[in-house]
């Protein structure tokens, strides 16, 4: 990271890690999946198409990340369990929440073909997401046996809505027909109304879907006769059961008690005040300037993979920025962004309420529809390379409490984008001339900004300075406060011919100095404040 006299904002920075002997856990929910289920037609009152693929998703998810154990999961929603003595992210809640939330959605859009061939993915799903932090394997087991009667009620319900629903009554007709209706009520109706014994629907819909990672043998290789050589693999397996917090079921499986815990009683009823704890949400700071910088995960080696043009891949770059108004466009809250290679940093207004200021839910909401949108739209700007595999973004949220602070972290995050912009250029301009990496590392180590211009001035003919705006000042994301000339939704200066202009509070992307007050200046509807 670049040094500069704004690094200080560095300090408003929180801990959010989960301490020892607490166990992690992760449930991401789908948002506003009631309009997603209705656009994709799912079927009613499950889709099996749609629950399955949600268990590929988790199956990707423990394929991807070692430390999650265990997972359970039902409707649009999953709840991942890591293994106690794990080390994730340093333990860090949001960066951990995030990269969850954000592989899952990236997962699910790669995924969605191979189980809805026929249908178009009408637009970017996202997750929202948070941590239970649990102080023993019984509050685990509490957690466990919420969420599954909870899968059960919410099912036998939604099992006797539709079927209503589909025997000819309104939506309001069905509702005041189930309204205080117990559970034998509810399994009588279906079976002398409709012929239906709730107990022998399918597993998948009534108990959900477990997955957890278990020894099991594979062929690894043949010998030279031929014969199968097999090996133990921990491997993610799924299984379906009536009742995943009980006793029985947890304690056959090693390595669930091994890696999580004893669960040493069964449990019926679960405790009000367990309940309560699982729902606590986490409060930013009212009346501050919430910035949420999102950060792609492992992505040098995703440009490697991805054979990104070194130093900067003008392609990848326009998709980032594509992703960030994709983000702009849906949460109005959200009033600026600036972006610089695989990371981006979000605004949110002064008075923004998003999520009732819960932090998990805006930080994974705003990584995962970044991260959908990523894998959905890699086609129109790499139409020739295919996606090798999902990517991830992790993220967190910073609260500064004056505008002035707020216009120094931006400038931060463009100083750091001069530095090392101007550093990549050199280093990669020598790797091509012949240098070896390490080579390009000593030569460049100590040179100061006018040093390496005139390496790039002298050895290659390059004048830093007329390099590509979007290359030296990264990317500013905004809505037009009126029509502005727009080419591709970024903003054209100059004597060009004159594209068709944009609607105002459309939102465009330029590339400008916003270290100089002069921006904000010229845009003070972008930030406002009192």
């Amino acid at each position: 990271m670049a040094n500069s006299k704004y690094e200080y904002v560095k300090s408003f920075e929180l801990e959010d890690e989960v301490m020892l002997p607490n166990l992690i856990l992760v449930r991401i929910d789908g948002r506003d999946f009631s309009r997603f289920s209705q656009v994709h037609e799912f079927e009613k009152p499950n889709d099996e198409a749609a629950l399955n693929l949600m268990n590929s998703c988790s199956f990707a998810v423990l394929e991807e990340y070692p430390d999650i154990i265990f997972a359970y999961g039902y409707s649009d929603e999953y709840s991942f369990v890591f293994k106690k003595t794990s080390r994730f992210y340093q333990r860090r809640a949001s960066k951990i929440l995030s990269l969850v939330a954000s592989f899952f959605a990236s997962a699910y859009v790669t995924k969605w073909k191979e189980f809805f061939p026929q249908r178009k993915l009408e637009y970017s799903p996202s997750f929202t997401s948070k941590v239970v932090s649990c102080a023993s394997p019984e509050v685990l087991q509490a957690y466990l046996a919420w969420r599954q009667q909870d899968c059960h009620a919410n099912n036998q319900y939604e099992t006797c809505f539709w079927m209503l629903v589909k025997s000819g009554k309104t939506i309001s007709e069905a509702q005041e027909v189930l309204k205080d209706t117990q559970k034998q009520q509810k399994n009588e109706l279906l079976f002398q109304k409709f012929g239906i014994n709730y107990k022998t629907l399918p597993e998948l819909f009534r108990q959900g879907s477990c997955l957890f990672k278990k020894k099991v043998e594979e062929t690894v290789k043949h010998d030279e006769n031929g014969n199968p050589v097999k090996r133990l693999r921990r491997k993610a397996v799924l299984v379906h059961s009536e009742n995943i917090a009980g006793r029985s079921f947890w304690n056959e499986h090693p390595s669930l008690y091994n890696d999580i815990g004893h669960f040493t009683k069964d449990i019926g009823r679960v405790e009000p005040d367990f309940v309560r704890s699982f729902r606590f949400e986490s409060k930013l700071l009212p009346l501050t300037w919430v910035v949420v910088r999102i950060d792609g995960s492992h992505f040098h080696r995703f440009s490697d993979v991805h054979e990104f043009e070194k130093p900067n891949d003008e392609q990848a770059l326009k998709l980032m920025n594509s992703c960030a108004v994709a983000v702009l466009e849906e949460f109005e809250d959200i009033h600026f962004a600036y972006g610089v290679s695989d990371e981006y940093s979000f605004v949110l207004k002064r008075e923004s309420e998003l999520y009732k200021s819960h932090s998990s839910k805006i930080i994974s909401a705003i990584a995962s529809l970044f991260t959908s949108t990523y894998v959905i739209r890699w086609g129109d700007f790499f139409p020739h390379k295919e996606l090798k595999y999902p990517p991830s973004f992790d993220g967190r949220a910073v609260c500064y409490p004056t505008y002035k602070i707020l216009l120094d972290y931006l400038a931060w995050r463009q100083v750091d984008c001069h530095i090392n912009n101007q550093y990549n250029t050199c280093f990669w301009m020598l790797v091509k001339s012949g240098k070896t990496k390490t080579q390009s590392q000593d030569y460049l180590k100590g040179t100061q900004t006018r040093e390496k211009n005139e390496l790039l001035s002298s050895q290659f003919g390059i004048e830093y300075n007329t390099l590509p705006l979007i290359f030296r000042m990264g990317s500013s994301v905004f809505r037009s406060k009126e029509a502005v000339a727009v080419k591709n939704g970024v903003v054209v200066s100059g004597k060009k011919p004159k594209p068709k202009p944009k609607r105002e509070g459309e939102v465009v992307v330029d590339h400008c100095n916003i270290i100089e007050r002069g921006f904000w200046e010229e845009h003070p509807h972008i930030l406002s404040y009192s």
